[in-house]
């Protein structure tokens, strides 16, 4: 009994002395669109994850060769700046990641171009990691989140995901624009600044609106629909405001207000479907307050709770890279050179999550 004692007294301070020398140190680049980012992770945590946005001037949207030279511009002083602010040497990487998609071909390339020549200069194993997941994974890090239904709103997704059976899949999404592309361009309308971002513009410029207009609300089962509602406001917003019904601030407010309530109706319902008390707000828009307070609100009246962080990892960064690189360098899975192309479209629910919450 005793010598049963000794063995796996042994085995765990082992495993324990094992786990604290082997911590995973990757590498992320993550150049999906117009924000470039550079991120490293040890273990988790966060040692840099400096970045440069692409901004283009009111009115504008960026397109993918004017962002794609953005990115080959200051990859290589972003990358720099992570290493030195990170205090680390190619040879403490472990892993290099970067983003195969979804985005924007240009710009997704010219990112990944740096990512597989740095592999291959430092001798490191290369890991092609969902967008995605990316920010699924780095809110749940950041926030402890266990096993939230997940709304994940950006620039080019909105979608509801739960996990289930090694992936996580897609409850709802929308059957045409994204959440965040249906606000920039609403932006474009009314010529409001693209610096630091137009979603962000509006959201101030709601805060002061005072009248609400009724717009279209379209939730289709599980999915939903932001075409029609752009094409309606953007309408308003050439009539409305001509006669002076409205203000911009009060088509802003609107609009907000009805794109958030339609993505709470569907998320609520997935959470009840799943049987979960937890939402994750990951993505770009999910940096939006009033956005993560309604959230709030529903999951709180479900006796549960949000999650969401700030725009260090809500918006586009390399840590999220780097986060669900290096869990999948983990869990054993290595992309080759001739495997490392980028794709446009690449599905959440086309990656294996074996590590899964």
């Amino acid at each position: 009994m005793q010598v049963s004692y000794f063995i796996a007294t042994y085995k765990k301070v082992y495993l324990n002395i094992i786990a604290t020398v082997t911590m995973t140190i990757a590498i992320g680049f993550e150049g999906s669109a117009n924000k470039l980012g550079v991120g490293i992770i040890k273990d988790g945590e966060v040692l840099s994850n400096p970045r440069h946005t692409y901004i283009t001037p009111p009115g504008q949207g960026f397109l993918p060769k004017d962002t794609a030279a953005h990115h080959r511009k200051w990859v290589l002083q972003i990358c720099k700046q992570a290493m030195e602010e990170a205090n680390v040497t190619p040879k403490d990487i472990d892993v290099v990641c970067y983003t195969k998609g979804p985005g924007m071909s240009g710009p997704l390339i010219s990112t990944a171009v740096v990512a597989r020549t740095v592999s291959q200069l430092w001798l490191k194993p290369l890991i092609g990691v969902n967008h995605c997941v990316g920010h699924i994974e780095m809110g749940r890090r950041v926030t402890g989140a266990k096993n939230p239904v997940i709304l994940y709103v950006s620039g080019g997704n909105t979608q509801v995901i739960a996990y289930s059976q090694k992936k996580y899949r897609i409850f709802g999404e929308t059957i045409d624009i994204a959440i965040g592309n249906c606000l920039d361009r609403f932006a474009r309308v009314l010529n409001i600044s693209n610096d630091p971002a137009p979603g962000y513009n509006i959201e101030q410029m709601a805060k002061k609106g005072t009248k609400f207009i009724e717009l279209p609300y379209i939730v289709k089962g599980m999915d939903v629909s932001f075409s029609g509602i752009l094409a309606f406001v953007e309408k308003a917003a050439k009539t409305m405001l001509v006669s002076g019904e409205c203000t911009p601030e009060d088509l802003c407010f609107s609009l907000q207000e009805t794109l958030f309530a339609m993505l709470v109706e569907i998320t609520e319902r997935a959470m009840a479907h799943v049987q979960s008390t937890e939402v994750l707000v990951v993505g770009g828009v999910g940096c939006n307050v009033r956005l993560q307070e309604m959230m709030g609100i529903m999951a709180g009246e479900r006796g549960g709770m949000c999650f969401s962080t700030d725009d260090r990892y809500c918006i586009d960064n390399g840590a999220m890279i780097a986060q669900a690189g290096m869990l999948q360098y983990e869990s054993g899975y290595r992309t080759s050179i001739e495997d490392s192309w980028c794709t446009q479209r690449y599905r959440t629910d086309e990656v294996d999550i074996p590590w899964g919450p």
